[in-house]
């Protein structure tokens, strides 16, 4: 099941994506008089009966009910699937294309970094180039959203704790990343963290171990590449960063982006520049589109 977060007019709510429209499942569980969380987050970490709940309401209601329920995707705002996780973890040199274009060695060991999540914008929002960075680029990564509470657990028993997969651009400032030689400030300026377009559930999509995975900026495609090139596996990396640090529900684990990165393009880099439009898909999942803006004209 697709699960989106999205607008309607002055309403927040959540549903369960069928082609070209979302079933607003708080709605369905309504007239079916039964309920479900109110929030799309609350879903995520009550574990895995209300998610089948869901898929019963899905299976059972009617035509009617269902058009009830429903909202066309054009008419309503996508929203960051998950919009506030308790942290957003993140995996570097994760692909050995991307080392190899590096020139630098495989990690032997996961190497993660944090981004905020006052970072995190959905589908369609605007990436805001602040004035002093001259070197904008784009990380297309799968992204992990944890179901439940873990620490410690087996490689065995890793998946288990998985709700779902995503959509992250871990969009990056590489003058300030280099110049400090370490991630964090560059990568956690507001709007650097787009999410979407929705949240695919662990068992809609059972394996990620070949996703095709590649970006467009404009109509050039930059990235094209596939999950088989991960260094470490979903397994691995829920595995080891339990080891390291308690994991919760709603959190999100970006995996790590391929080859083909804006500062990595010679004889010259590719950097974004501002009415960019920034095109990321995941097999599997989805389209993630968010254009480039000045800070000047942001909200414009």
């Amino acid at each position: 099941m697709k699960f989106a977060c999205y607008r309607d007019k002055e309403r927040v709510s959540y549903g369960a994506i069928q082609t070209d429209a979302v079933v607003c499942l708080p709605d369905l569980a309504r007239q079916k008089k039964t309920k479900l969380p109110a929030e799309l987050e609350s879903l995520v970490a009550s574990g895995r009966k209300p998610v089948e709940e869901a898929e019963r309401l899905l299976e059972t209601a009617t035509a009617k009910e269902i058009k009830y329920a429903s909202r066309s995707i054009s008419e309503v705002r996508l929203l960051a699937p998950v919009r506030k996780p308790g942290k957003i973890i993140c995996l570097g040199l994760n692909y050995r294309d991307h080392a190899a274009e590096q020139k630098v060695t495989v990690p032997e060991e996961p190497v993660i970094f944090m981004k905020p999540r006052t970072a995190i914008i959905g589908p369609k929002d605007n990436i805001v180039k602040p004035s002093f960075v001259n070197q904008l680029d784009y990380e297309a990564e799968l992204a992990v959203v944890i179901g439940k509470k873990t620490k410690n657990v087996s490689l065995a028993e890793a998946m288990t704790y998985v709700f779902g997969y995503t959509i992250l651009n871990d969009v990056s400032a590489r003058d300030i990343q280099f110049k400090d030689k370490q991630w964090t400030r560059g990568k956690s300026f507001d709007t650097f963290a787009p999410i979407g377009p929705w949240v695919v559930s662990a068992e809609e999509l059972q394996d990620t171990s070949d996703l095709h995975i590649r970006t467009w900026v404009n109509d050039e495609i930059r990235q094209d590449s596939s999950t088989k090139n991960m260094v470490f596996n979903v397994e691995e990396i829920v595995h080891q960063l339990s080891r390291v640090m308690t994991l919760e529900p709603c959190d999100v684990i970006a995996t790590g982006t391929p080859a083909g990165v804006g500062f990595a393009f010679k004889p010259q880099p590719k950097f974004l520049q501002a009415g960019d439009k920034v095109k990321i898909e995941i097999e599997g999942i989805g389209t993630l589109e968010n254009m480039v803006v000045d800070d000047a004209h942001h909200g414009v």
